[in-house]
């Protein structure tokens, strides 16, 4: 079974220079593409003239995440994509329990590795730490990470499981599936487009899983650091859209009308924490959700499942109930 591991660059000499020699290293079972968002400094140039191995793609403007990848794999034919943000460090053997599982199981499409943090290399990493869910609203979380809260890896999820949504940070997917599913959703730009994707591979039947055999280490952060305003904007506009492609038609506007009241909420306390800026970046979100909404609406596919969440509100469970930890559960 070929493998492509493809790495989406924007202006990210210095990451390819500290993270490329480990990918080169320990992916000798993988053809290793680097995707170009039309890059203004030297990492086209840096990486043909170190790395002559790696195949480049030259996308020809900064598409951002999701057209970056779909503009990308239009021409990478391998039957597996390793979807590898730059800031990404992996280890020996890293593919293999990965590509067992592609190969043994037929009705698994999409898989992420264990995701630890490059800085603090005993504890999970924010974006998929061991695996990702949502709740009744639509709010991710992880094993490993409930909003900000943080596991210790303990070995407590070195197992192969069932998810909702896998990492965009590293993100397997079978070529065919991604390109039945018309990849990601380009109008999103960047942020929680891999949890829309696997939500309609999800309402398409598709199987998602966590593979804790495998581990790599990301650094986060690297193109939009926390708390940057951008960020939360990009988040909550993101999330309402997916909400309203994927949400089950009975439950779409009831859901939908509690998580605005919620996400109203959220600016009240982004206000009280002198945070006015993400405040904003929350208004704004939802002036772009109404001015889109048909838009978004023409999106929806016929089928979409009822069994979507993990639990009814992981809001009420860490702010309420201090539940900071994942529970196997729930």
């Amino acid at each position: 079974m070929k493998i492509a591991v493809v790495i989406l660059n924007w202006n990210g000499v210095k990451l390819l220079e500290q993270f490329l020699p480990s990918v080169i290293q320990y992916s000798k079972e993988a053809t290793v593409y680097v995707a170009d968002n039309a890059s203004t400094d030297s990492s086209i140039a840096y990486t043909k003239e170190h790395f002559p191995s790696v195949k480049i793609i030259e996308n020809k403007g900064n598409f951002g995440y999701a057209k970056g990848y779909n503009e990308a794999l239009q021409f990478v034919e391998e039957e597996i994509y390793a979807l590898v943000n730059s800031d990404i460090e992996v280890t020996e053997n890293w593919l293999l329990p990965i590509l067992s599982l592609f190969e043994n199981e037929a009705e698994t499409s999409i898989i992420q590795p264990k995701i630890l943090d490059y800085k603090n290399k005993e504890y999970f990493e924010y974006a998929g730490a061991g695996g990702g869910f949502i709740d009744k609203y639509a709010f991710p979380f992880c094993r490993g990470r409930i909003f900000d809260t943080l596991e210790k890896d303990n070995g407590q999820y070195n197992d192969v499981t069932p998810i909702f949504w896998a990492s965009g940070a590293c993100f397997f997917i079978r070529k065919d599936v991604y390109r039945e599913l018309n990849g990601f959703d380009s109008d999103f730009f960047a942020h929680q487009e891999e949890i829309d994707l696997c939500w309609r591979a999800f309402n398409k039947g598709y199987i998602a899983k966590y593979c804790g055999t495998s581990t790599v280490y990301h650094v986060g952060g690297a193109t939009l650091e926390a708390g940057n305003p951008k960020k939360t904007y990009l988040n909550f506009r993101n999330s309402l859209w997916m909400m309203l492609k994927n949400l089950p038609k009975g439950q779409l506007f009831p859901v939908l009308f509690i998580r605005l009241v919620l996400d109203g909420i959220a600016g009240f306390r982004f206000l009280t924490q002198g945070k006015p800026k993400h405040l904003w970046a929350i208004l704004t979100s939802h002036f772009d959700f109404y001015y889109h909404i048909f838009k978004f609406l023409d999106k929806r596919d016929i089928n979409q499942k009822q069994n979507y969440f993990k639990i009814n509100s992981i809001v009420y469970r860490y702010f309420v109930k201090s539940g900071k930890i994942f529970d196997v559960n729930f």
